[in-house]
């Protein structure tokens, strides 16, 4: 729904550079300063959260951004006490802006007595005043249909293509690599955009978090193969796989990832790794250990997040974010645009 005042940002402690980077880029479209809404998020002494907004946002049209990332509970209980604070102070309208969706793995039950945490927190976030939502590459398609309000769900594939297209040059050589059979239509969708073929590495797990054994679907002598996907946690599986294809012939191999959670010797084990590169999004905020590894790449959602706040609050289309023509302007400088 229009409105007739200039959308406003709010941001929680998760991704703070994100937010920031988010309001200049909608600073340059606008042609008008858009900041980020004056505001604490800290914590008492027991570690309860606490909010207070020392800006009028009465009627407004607000866009919380805030990954749920690691501390997952935290920064969740943060979205949803800054949202309570909007609604108690009279916001018109708020939208989440989720770059990161935790908790999206538990999107079923895979065994008896088991929760659907994805939905638990769907709910929670309905339930805070929140009316729209706005994240990006989803672990699981169906997590939309969990939410009885408005999501627009960002995919970073685009990004990914236009970052291939400038740094590899010529792709005849290229073939983009599916980590599990669950990963197919992000591979090929991937895989159609640069019109490269694509093949599978698939794996047999003995228990959650471990691999028994991988195997690759697909002729890959003398490529260089891209891994895509969309979580990189432990990078176990991810440098494991670029082992595989190594001893199936790769010649080279990078992986694109659209959040790094890289816990624990994550970034340890991907500096270690065959691969060359391993390039995610900033949809997490980046450690300094990621910041400052040989082989690990950042690429920015930033461009892309501020023009799609910018389209919900001019009440026009989000998908058209998914193609290449509409994309390439907002990355251009950033990435060669053909």
């Amino acid at each position: 729904m229009p409105t007739t005042t200039e959308p406003k940002i709010i941001s929680g402690n998760a991704n703070r550079s994100l937010a920031n980077s988010v309001a200049r880029r909608m600073s340059m479209h606008r042609g008008v300063n858009v900041g980020l809404v004056d505001a604490r998020v800290e914590r008492f002494n027991d570690q309860e959260i606490f909010v207070e907004v020392f800006e009028n946002v009465r009627g407004e049209d607000m866009f919380i951004v805030q990954p749920t990332s690691n501390p997952a509970n935290d920064n969740l209980m943060e979205l949803l006490i800054i949202s309570d604070a909007l609604r108690r102070s009279s916001a018109a309208r708020i939208t989440a802006v989720i770059p990161y969706f935790g908790y999206a793995r538990q999107d079923r039950r895979t065994k008896a007595r088991t929760p659907i945490s994805a939905k638990l927190v769907a709910n929670l976030i309905a339930n805070s005043g929140i009316e729209r939502v706005l994240t990006m590459d989803l672990h699981a398609a169906q997590i939309q249909g969990f939410f009885d309000l408005p999501v627009d769900n960002l995919y970073a594939s685009p990004i990914f293509a236009l970052d291939i297209k400038t740094h590899f040059g010529d792709l005849d050589d290229v073939m983009v690599i599916s980590p599990d059979v669950g990963g197919v239509a992000r591979a090929r969708e991937l895989a159609n955009r640069i019109g490269c073929p694509f093949a599978i590495v698939d794996k047999r797990r003995e228990k959650a978090g471990e691999v028994a054994e991988m195997r690759v679907i697909g002729d890959i002598t003398g490529k260089k193969c891209i891994i895509v996907d969309d979580i990189c946690d432990t990078a176990g599986t991810l440098c494991k796989a670029a082992e595989v294809l190594i001893g199936a012939g790769a010649t080279e191999v990078h992986s694109y990832i659209t959040h790094g959670v890289l816990s624990g010797p994550a970034v340890e084990r991907v500096e270690n790794s065959v691969m060359k590169s391993l390039v995610i999004t900033d949809s997490i905020e980046p450690t300094e250990a990621v910041k400052n590894a040989k082989n690990i790449r950042i690429v920015p959602t930033a461009p892309m997040f501020a023009q799609a706040i910018l389209n919900i609050w001019n009440g026009t289309s989000v998908s058209s974010l998914f193609d290449t023509e509409t994309l390439g302007p907002i990355y251009e400088g950033l990435y060669h645009i053909d």
